[in-house]
């Protein structure tokens, strides 16, 4: 008897389980090609496994970095989404257990005299009052017959997955726009020294100019010319300490700090950029990206919804015991056990007529779900287009920054022959003059151009899924 008893149990949580409604999760199908834009590899190598104190190794950058993870507001308030998700996970754990509350009751009705409860009372109680006290233990349970409950902690699960995905996003977001924000500061440091040291040289020819003025070999014109480029550049000085003054406030905002001076000692020319970078293959950014993956995980939950709407429809098996102690008089109330009472009831409920309300609720839910499918094919190509552009940007701001570098060496040399020239006598001003702003156009380009290289460097890394670990 008790073996067959035994069988009965096993074979009704057997039942139990294979009644669960809904379709289990399986990641839709994705268009993904082998190679990202004419970047073939056979090698499942990434930047992105590499961690961030490793990618970044100027010691000044690692400690804003680090620093921005610990006091960044947005960061901050991602984990606090994290951890509420997490007792949402906690909570959904014990769904399958019984609720059990505790009551305790004293109660006292005074009925009419000239009712039929007060003629009542005073004939059979010789009182005019009735008492009533009670201790209770009330337990509830539902029977998860269609797997609604297991289906609400797969939910809770897949949410607490992706609130804890997206904060590596965020981390990842973070650690590129401090990186950027950092380079971008080290390259306005730069063309301040550019500036500086072009207004010197202007000085220079400034002096050179009056010089021949007074000697009568050029004419008044021929200075205010000078006068006037010295100027240009001189104005690009309070531009660029603006720029920068701007550029220190934004990375320590970034870093959960106030605005302030940003303390560094590197040159823009410090940071060397790998001639290849390591990629991977196109379908490990899912994998990877945690963005992608936060999206995700919003689709499992979509899943798990609809089968919890779709078991909102089938009957409910619920199953309640009430016990305790009751007594019409406190002096005997805890009397047992004279006063213990019990009471066990199930009940099977199913709905049939609701306004529509449970069909429009899984219907909804489906289409969450396939919403929820084409945002996660979204993010899967965006975050493969973001590796193509960046990769297409490496590429070619590194034959823009040989160009430009070939630039600034011919201007360099441009300058000091047309200064002996014009020292001569066998150049004009005017050539002297042209030969220093295209000198200074061409440094300050090239400084742009190293900066967008440090950019597309950092771009790729967070493309790829770098920077949360």
């Amino acid at each position: 008897m008790q073996k067959r008893f035994q069988f009965y149990i096993a074979l009704f949580f057997v039942l139990l389980t294979a009644c669960t409604v809904g379709k289990n999760y399986q990641r839709p199908d994705l268009p993904l090609s082998q190679e990202f834009r004419g970047v073939t590899t056979a090698d499942t190598s990434s930047i992105a496994d590499i961690e961030w104190k490793q990618f970044f190794t100027d010691t000044t950058l690692q400690g804003l970095i680090t620093r921005g993870i610990t006091y960044n507001y947005d960061l901050q308030l991602a984990i606090k989404r994290m951890d509420e998700a997490q007792q949402r996970v906690k909570q959904a754990k014990l769904l399958q257990l019984p609720e059990l509350n505790l009551q305790a009751v004293a109660q006292t009705t005074n009925p009419s005299n000239n009712s039929l409860n007060g003629i009542s009372l005073k004939s059979f109680l010789e009182k005019n009052h009735i008492e009533d006290y009670t201790v209770a233990a009330n337990l509830s349970w539902e029977a998860d017959i269609w797997g609604k409950i297991r289906r609400q902690k797969e939910a809770a699960l897949a949410d607490y997955l992706r609130t804890t995905e997206a904060r590596k996003a965020v981390q990842t977001q973070l650690v590129a726009e401090i990186a950027q924000s950092f380079f971008n500061l080290v390259m306005l440091d730069a063309q301040l020294e550019i500036a500086k040291k072009n207004l010197n040289l202007n000085d220079s020819t400034l002096l050179i100019t009056r010089l021949q003025r007074d000697g009568g070999e050029v004419t008044t014109l021929a200075v205010q010319q000078a006068e006037v480029q010295r100027q240009a550049t001189a104005l690009l000085i309070p531009q660029l300490e603006n720029d920068i003054a701007v550029q220190e406030n934004t990375l320590s905002i970034l870093t959960g700090s106030l605005p302030g001076e940003i303390r560094r000692n590197v040159q823009l020319t410090a940071f060397n950029i790998p001639d290849h970078f390591a990629t991977g293959l196109p379908a490990e950014v899912i994998s990877r990206r945690p963005d992608v993956r936060a999206t995700e995980m919003g689709l499992v939950a979509a899943n798990a919804q609809v089968g919890i709407a779709q078991a909102y429809m089938y009957p409910a098996l619920n199953i309640t015991a009430t016990g305790g102690l009751n007594s019409f008089k406190s002096s005997n109330w805890f009397n047992i056990p004279a006063s213990l009472f019990g009471m066990v009831a199930g009940s099977l409920t199913q709905p049939l007529f609701q306004h529509r309300e449970l069909k429009t609720q899984f219907e909804i839910a489906k289409i969450q779900r396939d919403e929820a499918v084409i945002q996660f094919r979204q993010s899967v190509l965006n975050a493969a287009g973001e590796v193509s552009n960046a990769l297409v940007t490496t590429d070619k701001l590194k034959t823009q920054q040989q160009i430009a570098s070939a630039q600034v060496d011919t201007l360099q040399h441009a300058i000091k022959n047309a200064r002996l020239l014009f020292k001569s006598g066998m150049a004009n001003y005017l050539e002297v003059l042209t030969a220093q702003r295209n000198a200074l156009l061409a440094e300050l380009n090239l400084a742009s151009i190293q900066r967008e290289q440090l950019d597309a460097m950092v771009e790729l890394y967070r493309s790829l899924g770098g920077g949360w670990k």
